[in-house]
């Protein structure tokens, strides 16, 4: 039992090092996108460590999952992962374990069942507001323009996203801002934002006393709006979004000595007109290729007795 063991406490520690380490660095604002890649391959580790711990704990415990898991093994390599074969720590650890994973894809199907009933109830809501034309299509259109005073833009996820933004928008925002700010919504489309928002929320919600899950939620909100303002300045300029930013939200409280709760508007702004610079390619290739192979450790930590045994 002790390989279950270690890759509890190998996610555990990947659950409370890695946070703080990339809290610490100074680059995830400068590359979000490798910032998001490192965020999931750290969260697909704990995760994992979770999963191998579940099914040798189980075939430690049981022999018909034994059986199932180690099918056409050689006998060294079942022996290897047999010892506490019964032991009610091992048969307790596989059914919590269990419980978790089960509790998890739940959460996750709530998520995305909530999403799609969102979705729906502002596609009605946008049916109501913007009513198709004899011979159109729900969806057909990519870009819905509706009538408000409030200066907004936004994306509608599915099948066929949607840009909407209302006339308030129109009216403010005029040339290459407008085409900005619209990049930065296409960034949130075509890079399926919303699926990180709906895994980070599950676990978040499913587990609320474990950080690492907190934090990934939080990370993910933050992060995913960085990268769209690079999407969008990559195209337009890093000053023409800023102040696009500025004229969408100067209404909105988010300025000034009390802004909103959680508005994230004035350091996206700071960010985008005091650039810094990126990471090499070299380096960006180093932090993608280090996060992808976090996952791998649980692997190799569970491969471990049977390669002994082999040898």
């Amino acid at each position: 039992m002790m390989v279950p063991a270690a890759l509890l406490l190998l996610g555990a520690l990947v659950a409370v090092v890695a946070p703080r380490l990339l809290a610490r660095a100074d680059w995830p604002d400068r590359e979000p996108v490798v910032a998001l890649w490192v965020w999931q391959c750290v969260v697909a580790a704990v995760l994992l460590c979770c999963a191998l711990s579940m099914t040798l704990s189980a075939a430690a415990a049981w022999a018909a999952v034994r059986g199932h898991v180690f099918d056409g093994a050689p006998a060294p390599v079942v022996d290897a992962y047999a010892p506490g074969v019964g032991s009610a720590w091992a048969a307790t650890t596989a059914v919590t374990l269990a419980c978790g994973g089960a509790w998890t894809v739940a959460m996750l199907a709530r998520e995305v069942f909530r999403a799609r009933r969102r979705r729906h109830r502002s596609r009605r809501e946008l049916l109501v507001r913007a009513p198709l034309l004899p011979g159109e299509e729900p969806g057909a259109d990519r870009l819905v323009v509706l009538e408000g005073d409030r200066p907004d833009a936004w994306w509608l996820p599915g099948a066929a996203p949607q840009l909407i933004i209302t006339t308030g928008a129109l009216r403010r925002l005029k040339g290459r801002r407008l085409d900005a700010v619209l990049a930065h919504e296409q960034g949130h489309a075509r890079a399926r934002h919303d699926w990180l928002l709906h895994c980070s929320g599950a676990l978040a919600n499913g587990f609320p006393q474990v950080p690492v899950f907190a934090a990934f939620r939080a990370e993910m909100h933050r992060l995913v709006e960085l990268a769209a303002d690079d999407v969008a300045s990559r195209r337009f300029g890093r000053l023409t979004i800023a102040l696009a930013l500025v004229e969408l939200n100067e209404d909105r409280g988010v300025f000034g000595p009390c802004p909103t709760p959680g508005a994230q508007v004035p350091e996206r702004v700071d960010r985008l007109l005091t650039p810094r610079h990126r990471l090499t390619a070299t380096r960006r290739l180093q932090l993608t290729a280090a996060a992808a192979l976090v996952p791998v450790v649980p692997v190799l930590v569970a491969f471990v007795p049977g390669l002994r045994a082999l040898a």
